[in-house]
């Protein structure tokens, strides 16, 4: 990719919404050969060929379910870090459950590598040459290839209340654990109530997150 943030959509919907030699194609053009695939319910490792593993889990997604919705809803890019985060809605079906559907939402993190790399720089700038010729190091600059991206690794990142949402019909196992986390929001409050006497210590004794203990503070 010589632009991630513009192309990575297409590339995503290359992934989940072509046909199995477009999907192979486009694995084989922006994954690297050690590239790694994360995810809840299943991992490749990265290592030599690994990239085989991807385009299997990917073929096997679209088999299982051959039509799939899907929508990017944004796009970030850690320059500094070359990583992508994309944040994607999908309605999974399974063909062979009739009215199963699963809409889940998640977040894609992508690390990229780039080609040429960066070379790496100097300890000491090199003094600028007053003679050098100005046109000559545009033109060098202008004819230059632009450096390309492509895939190291690919984590996808879900919500557990989402992961469950393959799991379950009707959202069964996902409104139980929706129940489980508001009743433990109801035990957080009551513990910051019964236990707030420790807070205070910590504010008006030990000094907020200073590594002392209550005897130092106490000794001063």
């Amino acid at each position: 990719m010589e632009d991630p943030v513009a192309e990575i959509p297409r590339v995503i919907r290359l992934l989940t919404q072509s046909q199995p030699s477009t999907q192979r194609a486009t694995i084989e053009k922006y994954f690297t050969p050690s590239a790694s695939f994360t995810h809840p319910i299943c991992r490749t490792g990265s290592y030599e060929g690994s990239r085989w593993l991807i385009w299997c889990i990917y073929r096997w997604y679209k088999i299982m379910s051959p039509r799939i919705e899907i929508s990017i809803d944004g796009v970030a890019y850690d320059e500094k870090n070359r990583t992508l985060y994309v944040n994607i809605h999908q309605v999974f079906r399974l063909w062979i459950i009739p009215f199963f559907s699963a809409p889940v939402a998640l977040t894609t993190v992508l690390k990229l590598v780039r080609d040429p790399p960066l070379p790496p720089q100097p300890l000491y700038s090199t003094p600028v040459n007053p003679n050098a010729s100005r046109h000559g190091a545009l033109n060098r600059t202008t004819s230059s290839e632009k450096p390309l991206y492509y895939i190291q690794s690919q984590n996808d990142l879900y919500q557990v209340n989402e992961i469950l949402k393959f799991f379950s019909q009707f959202g069964i196992l996902s409104g139980l654990l929706l129940l489980w986390q508001f009743i433990a929001t109801a035990l957080c409050v009551l513990g910051a109530t019964v236990f707030w006497p420790i807070s205070w210590v910590e504010q008006n004794v030990i000094g907020g997150n200073k590594e002392r203990s209550i005897a130092e503070a106490a000794r001063g």
